[in-house]
């Protein structure tokens, strides 16, 4: 009977094991979203302070802003070309 015992114990205290882990991990994939999710708002706030910036500032930025506003100035006048030749095509 002894040997069943420490089958028995071996195995109670091996599923305890699997069962911890299987906790833990679950702990840490639901820790990683709260992560995710501090980071994604962190990145909406940041195009949002951006936004404001580019909006208030953006004809006349900052020397460290210029490159940035002058390739967004950029990127919105290909958008209405862009825009005005499907336009065009569309016969509109």
């Amino acid at each position: 009977m002894d040997f069943f015992d420490k089958i028995g114990e071996t195995i109670s205290t091996k599923g305890k094991e699997v069962s911890d882990k299987a906790k833990d991990m679950a702990e840490i994939a639901n820790l990683k979203g709260q992560i995710h999710t501090c980071e994604e708002l962190i990145k909406k706030r940041y195009i949002e302070i951006g936004k404001i910036y580019f909006d208030k500032h953006g004809s006349t930025p900052e020397e460290e802003y210029e490159d940035a506003c002058r390739d967004i100035e950029n990127a919105q006048n290909t958008i209405v070309d862009i825009d005005a030749r499907i336009r065009e095509i569309k016969g509109i």
